[in-house]
């Protein structure tokens, strides 16, 4: 913020107007322009619009330009190790025993919190259009939109001071879990908003067919993505078990860790671009993909090597997210097309927190009636409490910024993601104090992507989840893990005595030891 201060106000660019030219006879404002200039062609690219009350800061806003990155370079770049890092080190044993209610939370409750903003804010718009204060369109899928990426939860900074405190388990895993999945949905639900798209003329009418059209391109985007990452996590495994090496002599890549490292690196990268290409969501793909990384190639590694992912990971999520917020600070006082607007800004925050509260207590309810471990009313408060906006909203919102309506949700998206980190970040403690919450709760964690976990841990993890998870479950460790790993039970107790022949054949021989 401080040197976003600085540049916008404090540093000035001398004006030099012998090589600037104030008119020019244009019908329109195309990207790239051809100037003829005596038989010389010379290209010029369109920079964007300078007011004519403006025309002295060229070159004060050239210099704020030199500090705006294109927006796809979060996406491209600073976004997949910090997803890819939330799911390399999701703690499993305490996710799968809440699975349910994560899903719950990160698919249907994004949704509800989607659609309850939407329609608050269209209320919202609709009123400021009434009384002369809109200086643009704004539409209801605009409206949607902005619902859809003010949802996406990003509470680093509370987990920290969880994971500090160690505060009750559930309850961090339920956070962690909502916020790592809801990123993923929010994305591509954001996605399947702007792809609406109706016959006719008006192209923001409500019409069925496009709306079916952008459910299952939700679907199927999702569902693809989601299938890839996947596809690519036992890939890495399978690569990285050395299943056949006493026949084929090759080398093992455990005997080199730096080589290990890399290849598992670059295969995790590869899951983000093989997905863009494919046409699907690289963000969701990797994120499926650290989580299965975690679960089946961790295993497979040498001790350095694990050491070695654990850590560059976790420095590649520190130094982006670190770079993301940085720049948010700058970007308040460097963008030069803000448009804040007193009524919108205060309807957002009030539908930020009537969307999170529609998307906490009611599920909160229903699912209580299925749990064993009840959700408790303090603990409700302290996840409507701790859902911050963050990396993800704020890469959503600068992604587009060309019309009135996204230069007006970019900026009010800043104020709230400043706001609930500094607010509710920073009121984590008093919080947790009010509400009696215990710390310093033995955890039992497990490490992320820690070796196995011993037999009265999964008998404890087994019976603690639900009934899909348990079927899911015994199939995983009684023929997934074998398979792509060297640890659970050898294929030879768990297949039909009739694949005798294959299952010695898949086996590995740790397995037996």
């Amino acid at each position: 913020l401080l040197v976003g201060v600085i540049l916008r106000f404090g540093v000035h660019v001398p004006q030099s107007t012998s090589d600037l030219v104030l008119s020019c006879a244009v019908n329109a404002s195309p990207a790239t322009l051809l100037v003829n200039v005596s038989g010389r062609f010379y290209e010029y690219t369109l920079k964007g619009e300078v007011s004519r009350s403006k025309g002295h800061q060229v070159q004060d806003d050239e210099m704020l330009r030199k500090v705006t990155f294109d927006p796809e370079v979060f996406f491209n770049i600073l976004l997949p190790p910090i997803i890819f890092h939330a799911g390399y080190s999701l703690k499993r044993r305490h996710f799968f025993r809440n699975i349910g209610s994560i899903l719950a939370y990160a698919f249907f409750g994004t949704v509800i919190s989607c659609f309850v903003i939407g329609l608050i804010m269209y209320g919202v718009v609709s009123f400021m259009k009434f009384v002369g204060q809109l200086g643009g369109d704004f539409f209801f899928t605009d409206c949607l939109f902005f619902g859809a990426i003010v949802s996406a939860t990003d509470p680093v900074t509370v987990l920290a001071i969880f994971n500090e405190l160690k505060v009750d388990v559930d309850l961090y895993a339920l956070l962690f879990g909502e916020s790592v999945l809801n990123d993923a949905v929010a994305i591509v639900l954001s996605s399947s908003i702007v792809a609406y798209q109706p016959a006719g003329d008006n192209s923001h009418s409500f019409e069925g067919m496009a709306l079916l059209k952008s459910l299952g391109l939700f679907l199927g985007v999702f569902s693809g993505s989601f299938a890839l990452g996947v596809a690519t996590g036992v890939m890495t495994a399978l690569i990285s078990f050395h299943r056949f090496d006493h026949v084929t002599k090759f080398t093992k890549l455990r005997d080199f860790p730096l080589l290990e490292t890399a290849l598992f690196f670059l295969m995790s990268w590869s899951t983000f671009l093989l997905a863009e290409a494919c046409g699907f969501t690289g963000v969701v793909a990797v994120l499926f993909c650290g989580i299965t990384q975690a679960h089946y190639t961790y295993n497979n590694l040498s001790p350095d090597s694990q050491d070695r992912t654990k850590q560059l990971f976790e420095l590649l999520n520190f130094l982006a997210e670190n770079f993301i917020f940085s720049y948010m600070g700058l970007t308040l006082f460097s963008f030069q097309s803000h448009v804040f607007n007193p009524l919108f800004i205060i309807g957002a925050f009030v539908a930020v927190f009537l969307g999170r509260a529609a998307n906490i207590y009611p599920l909160s309810f229903l699912l209580n009636l299925g749990r064993k471990n009840k959700i408790g009313s303090k603990l409700q408060h302290v996840m409507m409490f701790a859902g911050l906006r963050g990396a993800m909203t704020f890469a959503l919102s600068i992604r587009d910024t060309a019309t009135y309506a996204r230069q007006m949700m970019f900026s009010t998206t800043l104020l709230i993601v400043f706001f609930t980190v500094w607010i509710c970040g920073g009121g984590t403690m008093p919080m947790l104090s009010f509400m009696s919450i215990p710390v310093g709760v033995d955890s039992d964690q497990e490490h992320s992507g820690s070796a196995v976990l011993d037999g009265s841990q999964r008998r404890n993890t087994k019976h603690e989840s639900a009934w899909p998870f348990r079927i899911w479950y015994n199939f995983d460790h009684n023929y997934l893990k074998p398979l792509l790993t060297h640890s659970g039970p050898p294929l030879t107790a768990t297949l039909p005595a009739c694949c005798g022949p294959l299952a010695r054949c898949l086996t590995s021989p740790q397995a037996y030891e």
